[in-house]
């Protein structure tokens, strides 16, 4: 049975400024996958041609609500995040369905 490799694409404002400034695209990705799997499931969704791949495990975070209950303590888990340089002139539609 094959892994999903890629599971999201990270829309936020520093991943846009990458967008634009540097073509550089942000994925969750799985914890277990490489830079050679990621590179590969990139090309093959998206249709491009990638230069670069980095790859970072985002630390878990402690999390605390307060409710009517009163204080909810809880953790955020840990991610892979892959940061995807494409070759010149390529480019990822991430909004094409809005």
């Amino acid at each position: 049975m094959a892994k999903k490799v890629l599971i999201k694409p990270m829309i936020t404002e520093k991943s846009s400024a990458l967008i634009d400034g540097q073509n550089k695209y942000t994925f969750k990705v799985d914890k277990k996958a490489n830079k050679v799997e990621i590179k590969k499931a990139v090309e093959a969704a998206y249709n491009v041609v990638v230069e670069d791949v980095n790859t970072m495990i985002m630390p878990s975070k402690a999390k605390v609500r307060n409710t009517k209950k009163g204080v909810q303590r809880g953790r955020k888990s840990s991610y892979k995040k892959a940061i995807i340089k494409l070759a010149f002139g390529e480019e990822i539609d991430l909004y094409g369905e809005i």
